[in-house]
């Protein structure tokens, strides 16, 4: 990605509602070439899709916690089974499949406490390849919103 590439990511990073007129307009380029470089990026995957962001409380979402798991047998069946299974749940945020202590870390934003403990015992107690889940309410987050590229 050249330095234009990189601004025009950040701008939609930002704020992706913005007209392609507006985004060439402070990006000081024409709007069609804007529009292909907008273009060539979304075909070469670097802008994978636009979204809305939307506070969870507004959606009766008022509590969020990761749920720390260990999987076994650790097998890529297993793992892409109960992968599939977490994603699948309406109360799942995020599945994170990561190495360390954890096999899997799941985000979920619930109602609240009490939901989250029956979510818990209801959905992941049962099953045979949990071998072990811990849970850390999350008080508060905060999240970069802009990407830029790193140096390699």
């Amino acid at each position: 990605m050249d330095e234009l590439d990189s601004a025009i990511v950040r701008h939609l990073q930002r704020d992706a509602r913005q007209t392609n007129r507006d985004l060439a307009r402070a990006l000081g380029i024409a709007p069609s070439t804007c529009l292909e470089r907008v273009r060539a990026l979304r075909a070469r995957g670097v802008i994978t899709g636009y979204h809305a962001a939307v506070d969870p409380a507004a959606l009766n979402r008022h509590v969020q916690a990761l749920v720390h798991f260990q999987i076994r047998p650790l097998s890529r069946p297993v793992i892409e089974g109960f992968k599939s299974y977490a994603a699948g749940l309406p109360e799942v945020v995020t599945v994170y499949v990561v190495t360390g202590g954890d096999d899997m870390i799941v985000h979920v934003a619930v109602p609240g406490v009490d939901h989250l403990h029956g979510f818990l015992m209801d959905k992941f107690t049962g099953r045979r390849e949990v071998v072990g889940f811990r849970t850390s309410v999350i008080y508060q987050h905060a999240h970069n919103r802009v990407l830029d590229p790193l140096d390699p």
